[in-house]
């Protein structure tokens, strides 16, 4: 399963009506955008959240994979596009983005993020959506929609209740979250298999070895990586809680040699307490080194 955002717009009525989404292949140059071309990557099974006017409208399944076909709406019926056919669940509550930004922001790519640092949309159409992201909003989503009486209310007032948990709206966004959550878990004890030998099961930077404190830590984060990226053993290295957190905030970093670079943000005089000094280093391997750049580049405060 893999999330997608769509900016629909104007074209959401029509593309709801016929439960499709659509693109349309080449621009006027030519050339396919990447939020075209993505069309390409969806499949049965695919979540997808509709973004219209600033606000996550409805959420779909995807029903059959992308295919060419003529678009079936407007005036152009004979025009080819992507299409992928999807089964809408509008929300009755929409989210409205800019109002759970700070919540947001964090989550989303460096790279092709479906919005920009003010709260709008990116100009496009079909937009990734990590997990972590997808999480998030489903959570948010879930808070609005999903009503949960109180106990008093259901003993003594019974008949005066309307609202109630929407059928078909609960077990797709419950089943939904589980689904993302099983794909990162087990995306992350098998990148934890695999990189743990690479540092000798212990961590990189002070040596501790006891398996509950060490963390498989991202160079290139989760959000941010292919799904090869994300598996890639390559892309991190072996920490305990305390280096793991310092790392993933980009307070230290390292080059291509594997010496350690510490932020600025962090006083001299208390490098003693955070357990690390200027003159460490990781024994890094070659494949380790554009992962070290990449984190050194965007992450390092």
């Amino acid at each position: 399963m893999n999330f997608y955002i769509v900016m629909q717009g104007r074209t959401y009525i029509d593309e709801k009506s016929k439960g499709i989404i659509w693109s349309h292949i080449i621009d006027k140059s030519g050339q396919t955008p990447h939020f075209w071309e993505r069309m390409k990557e969806v499949k049965v099974g695919d979540v997808i959240f509709h973004y219209v006017k600033g606000e996550i409208v409805a959420i779909s399944i995807v029903r059959k994979d992308c295919y060419e076909g003529k678009k079936p709406y407007n005036d152009e019926e004979d025009v080819i596009g992507f299409t992928v056919e999807v089964a809408y669940e509008e929300l009755e509550k929409t989210l409205n983005i800019k109002n759970y930004f700070k919540e947001i922001q964090p989550l989303l790519p460096r790279k092709y993020a479906a919005f920009q640092e003010n709260g709008d949309g990116n100009q496009g159409y079909l937009f990734p959506c990590n997990e972590m992201l997808a999480l998030k909003l489903l959570e948010l989503i879930g808070d609005l929609n999903v009503y949960e009486e109180e106990q008093e209310q259901l003993e003594f007032a019974i008949g005066p209740i309307v609202k109630k948990e929407r059928n078909k709206l609960v077990p797709i966004l419950a089943e939904t979250e589980a689904e993302a959550k099983v794909k990162i878990r087990k995306g992350q004890q098998r990148f934890k298999r695999g990189l743990s030998p690479l540092w000798n099961n212990q961590c990189a930077l002070c040596g501790i070895d006891l398996p509950a404190l060490l963390i498989a830590s991202h160079s290139k984060p989760w959000k941010d990586s292919t799904d090869e990226e994300r598996l890639d053993i390559y892309n991190g290295l072996l920490l305990c809680c305390n280096h793991d957190a310092l790392y993933d905030q980009g307070y230290i970093a390292f080059d291509g040699t594997g010496k350690i670079h510490i932020s600025n943000e962090i006083n001299e005089e208390d490098y003693e307490k955070y357990g690390i000094h200027p003159k460490m280093r990781v024994n890094r391997r070659q494949e380790n080194k554009p992962y070290f750049k990449w984190h050194k580049r965007n992450v390092f405060r």
